[in-house]
């Protein structure tokens, strides 16, 4: 990812911590529509250059075999790199059935399309207060502790990942990643339990005694209550000390598990704007988006951004990591702290919000997570060579397989299936390290 280099002040608008007219909790009290407010909100300084991604229609031919096997078994696509959009996008009335793919894993050869999309506003926003340190957690094949890895060592921090589990006998695929761009620390699964206390641990030891510690959260509230400043041990202090307080070493910042942030829906809701331009998707055209949840975040902020700007999207994520009760309550919690810290609370918006912005839906094959069934990979072999597109396994041939089974449903319909393509070529290389009978010498 290249970061956008403009100056901290700009004179048209917001860097990456918005210049709005503010409250007692730095919150804006502007009075403006809830797009134009919105629009307003992204005038800011991001990470990505720009929200550009390719849009690609996947076709399937209308003979499809369905049984008992699954929604693939046919094993038939065909890709059209260049479909007509905008006004050109026609109405499913034909015998076949298709739907478009979102090529957000093109973004970043290194980094998921998702991820990119959660640091866009989170980079910036760390650069403008002199962060020196970034701490965050993961799986061992974690794509968030790689994308972090990466993203930081192109910005010139330092990331500390603590990753769960034993180090693998061989690094491949995300883990490698991680390994090569940050400091990896592999932790017990009964202390990972208990991540957020363990990352607050390890953050303390990281800034060391002439360091201080602060979260996401708490640079999206400042300006915060005072506290007591002292050299002996690492400390979380109001914006104002972060600010003045050269003689700190380091400035670390805590990140949750997945960017799970309020702040990184705000590079999710930056794509749908983009989307809903009237040459690609527009405004007027029903959706319906697929997309594979870990968190949940990138789900949620499509819903968002569908909801603010008006359009008609309905936002299906496939469940891989979680319930549905944890799903929902995640999702409750993150519009809660976006709209507590963006003030966002306008009543034609809100009726909507409280009702949820995304439809949480099984896989087709539910599974314990990381669990690849049987000719899964078969499957993505297939992907690939008939289309050109790599999807994986455990996260995005879920949202494959729902993408094609709901364009059959629409082949006659009024909306169109589009899947946003998340990434995850890396995690076939992690696959390696289990699944033996795909290992070979060449």
């Amino acid at each position: 990812m290249k970061l956008q280099r403009l100056p901290i002040t700009m004179s048209r608008g917001f860097h990456s911590h918005a210049h709005l007219p503010r409250g007692p909790q730095g919150i804006s009290e502007a009075k403006l529509g809830c797009e134009e407010f919105l629009v307003k909100l992204l005038d800011r300084r991001w990470t990505l250059v720009s929200p550009d991604t390719k849009i690609q229609q996947i076709m399937l031919p209308p003979e499809r075999i369905k049984d008992e096997d699954g929604p693939l078994k046919d094993k038939s696509w065909f890709n059209m790199p260049n479909p007509l959009l905008g006004d050109q996008i026609t109405d499913n009335s034909g015998p076949d059935s298709s739907f478009y793919v979102v090529r957000d894993d093109l973004l970043h050869p290194l980094v998921n399309g998702n991820k990119a999309r959660k640091l866009d506003a989170v980079l910036p926003l760390l650069e403008d207060h002199s962060v020196t340190d970034v701490v965050t957690c993961g799986g061992c094949q974690s794509a968030h502790a790689a994308a972090v890895a990466v993203s930081c060592a192109e910005r010139g921090l330092r990331s500390h990942l603590l990753l769960r589990g034993e180090q693998p006998d061989i690094l491949t695929g995300y883990n490698l990643i991680s390994t090569m761009y940050g400091n990896v620390k592999y932790v017990p699964r009964s202390v990972y339990a208990n991540r957020e206390e363990t990352l607050k641990t390890h953050a303390s030891s990281v800034a060391g005694k002439n360091g201080c510690v602060l979260s996401l959260t708490d640079i999206l509230e400042a300006p915060l209550t005072k506290q007591s400043i002292s050299s002996s041990h690492p400390i979380s202090t109001s914006m104002d000390d972060w600010r003045s307080l050269g003689n700190f070493s380091r400035k670390v910042v805590v990140m949750n598990e997945g960017a799970g942030d309020s702040i990184a829906l705000l590079g999710v809701i930056r794509l749908v704007h983009y989307l809903s331009q009237s040459h690609l998707l527009g405004k007027e055209k029903a959706m319906k988006f697929v997309v594979d949840a870990g968190t949940g975040t990138t789900a949620v902020g499509l819903g968002l951004g569908a909801i603010y700007f008006g359009l008609p999207w309905k936002i299906t994520a496939v469940m891989l990591a979680d319930t549905l009760d944890n799903y929902r309550e995640r999702e409750r919690r993150l519009i809660s702290d976006f709209k507590r810290h963006f003030r966002f609370d306008l009543d034609h918006a809100l009726r909507e919000i409280d009702r949820g912005v995304v439809n949480w839906v099984e896989r087709y094959h539910p599974r314990k997570f990381g669990n690849v069934i049987k000719g899964e990979i078969e499957v993505c072999q297939e992907i690939a060579r008939q289309t050109g597109i790599l999807v994986d396994p455990v996260y995005t041939l879920a949202a494959w397989e729902l993408a094609s089974l709901l364009s059959e449903k629409e082949a006659r319909g009024d909306a169109e299936v589009v899947m946003l393509h998340t990434g995850g070529t890396l995690g076939m290389f992690g696959l390696a390290q289990r699944l033996e009978v795909y290992n070979c010498c060449c």
